[in-house]
């Protein structure tokens, strides 16, 4: 398999080059040539298999060529042998014929290690083989910093850089990323918003001087091998649920696109997805896209579902690619319009995300009045984020058809939100008990290019 990117102008690579590259130089992101397809007999074959056997049926055919079969599923043993639940992703329903898909079971409790787990078993075997050492810098909105820092701490061939908004995330984001005493892992708390990190991210990839001086490699969605992790819950949730002898349908609280993008790969890919609706916060850019307003950044404001203040949407570059037909050319020119504020999306372009995607906002006051619903009669405790989902889910419905909503983080991590909502403090799980008596270790630090590359410059490999 080989791997392209969305802006043309970039060498082919192998996945192990291209997850190892993170970002292509042209600036874009990479997809894989083509896109594998399983047969409707693959797929129903998948029923009451283990999460992990699911997992290297659905990645193997884009990771072959750089890993051996036997190598491959050792690395994906390894990487969900810390989850708490046997499941790895199990089910609930809420209510007729709408289910949670409980995406919070990893050691951070988030969506994000079950593929944060993965890359760091990846890149443990690609580098050791390669007898090789790389920085990963990282920017988040909360939950990626503390996957990627459990995931790579500790890794002897890896230094790692997280950025994160001062101030705009959790309490508990915060200290999973600032506690760990690791050596080769720091938090660096920068003054901006989400958007400014990942912007300062994208100028180091582009700093080729910088980027070649530390080997520079990313964890974030901009690397294919994160989207590939997440393509695996589709398939899982849906043969639970009858595929392929029945469509289901998925609602994704998103920020930057990733989570529901691996989702619309799933469906290409042949499974009988319906509808892939779009859960957004008062930071609606995606939302809007998709009601015909164009994407336009606006100004990022601090919610209290703060994984999806966003208003850059780094995968939504790769849904483009394919609703542009796959016109590198096209994409190129879009994100230099974005540059200036952004831009308006084709009619034709349009009608090809429409065939796929659906699209809802959630108020403040409509989030923690959720919350306290689910509670009551669901008898369950759902983070700010998957409360989004849950109404934009309920809004969209199709008693016929069952709709899964991603339940992206454990309610614990967002607790003042949700006690605020409920009236219930979500405890931590017993693992993680001392986390507010653990030292914490971070630096604060300007929204300026070339102090940020100064600090990695200096603390590699301290």
């Amino acid at each position: 398999m080989k791997y392209i990117s969305t802006r043309g102008q970039a060498p082919e690579l192998t996945f192990e080059e291209a997850m190892l590259t993170g970002l292509a130089r042209d600036g874009g992101l990479y997809l894989p040539a083509e896109i594998p397809v399983m047969s409707q007999d693959e797929i129903a074959a998948l029923a009451g298999l283990p999460y992990e056997e699911i997992a290297f049926r659905v990645m193997w055919p884009y990771v072959s060529g750089s890993f051996g079969e036997d190598e491959f599923k050792e690395i994906i043993a390894r990487a969900y042998e810390g989850f708490g639940h046997d499941a790895r992703a199990p089910l609930k329903q809420l209510n007729e014929n709408h289910f949670l898909l409980e995406l919070f079971q990893g050691p951070t409790l988030a969506f994000k290690d079950f593929a944060m787990q993965l890359i760091g078993q990846l890149f443990q075997v690609a580098l050791k083989r390669r007898g090789d050492r790389v920085t990963i810098v990282g920017a988040t909105s909360g939950d990626t910093g503390s996957a990627a820092i459990e995931a790579f701490r500790g890794l002897d061939a890896v230094d790692v850089f997280i950025l994160y908004p001062h101030g705009r995330v959790s309490e508990v984001q915060r200290r999973q990323m600032t506690t760990p005493a690791d050596s080769n892992v720091h938090a660096l708390a920068v003054d901006g918003d989400f958007d400014d990190c990942q912007a300062a991210l994208k100028d180091m990839f582009n700093d080729f001087d910088f980027r070649d001086g530390v080997k520079l490699a990313g964890v974030n969605s901009i690397n294919f091998a994160r989207v590939l992790a997440q393509i695996v819950y589709y398939f899982s949730a849906a043969v639970s649920l009858g595929a392929p002898h029945r469509k289901v349908s998925f609602t994704v609280p998103t920020g930057n696109f990733g989570d529901i993008f691996a989702g619309y790969l799933a469906k290409r890919m042949g499974l009988p997805i319906d509808r892939l609706v779009v859960a957004t916060n008062q930071n609606d850019i995606l939302h809007r896209c998709l009601s015909g307003e164009g994407y336009f950044k606006g100004d990022t404001i601090p919610s209290i579902s703060p994984s999806m203040d966003i208003q850059v949407s780094s995968n939504f570059e790769r849904a483009l690619y394919y609703a542009y037909g796959e016109d590198g050319g096209a994409i190129a020119q879009l994100m230099d319009e974005l540059k200036n504020g952004g831009f308006n999306v084709s009619q034709g372009a349009m009608e090809a995300l429409r065939e796929s995607f659906d699209s809802g906002r959630v108020s403040e006051d409509e989030t923690l009045e959720t919350i306290k619903h689910t509670l009551a009669h669901s008898a369950e405790l759902v983070c700010p984020h998957t409360a989004v989902g849950i109404k934009v889910a309920e809004e969209h419905r199709d008693t016929g058809v069952p709709m899964i909503t991603l339940a992206t983080a454990h309610p614990a991590k967002f607790p003042a939100a949700v006690e605020k909502a409920s009236g219930e403090h979500p405890p931590l799980p017993s693992r993680m008990s001392d986390l507010y008596e653990r030292p914490e270790r971070v630096t604060r630090i300007a929204n300026d290019l070339g102090a940020l590359e100064d600090h990695i410059k200096r603390h590699i490999a301290e």
